[in-house]
C-alpha cells in the first residue's frame, strides 16, 4: 500500500505551503512587531513540518512491520 506522505516533496511542500500562508496573512494584516514574530513562526514552520511528518512516517513504518 502507498502512503500519501511518503514523498519528500509532498512534506517539504506542506511545509513551504503553510509558512507562504503565515507570511501572507503576516503581512497583510499585521503591524511590523507582530508581523515579524509572524515571519519567524513561517521559518520555523518550513523548517519543523517536514521533519515532524518523517518522523511519523518512521513511525508508522515501525507500528505496522
Amino acid at each position: 500500500m502507498s502512503d500519501s506522505l511518503a514523498p519528500e516533496l509532498f512534506r517539504y511542500g506542506v511545509g513551504v505551503g503553510g509558512a507562504i500562508i503565515v507570511a501572507v496573512v503576516g503581512t497583510l494584516f499585521f503591524e511590523p512587531p507582530i508581523r515579524y514574530l509572524l515571519y519567524g513562526i513561517a521559518v520555523l514552520d518550513a523548517v519543523v513540518t517536514p521533519y515532524v511528518i518523517g518522523k511519523a512516517m518512521e513511525q508508522n513504518d515501525t507500528a505496522t512491520a
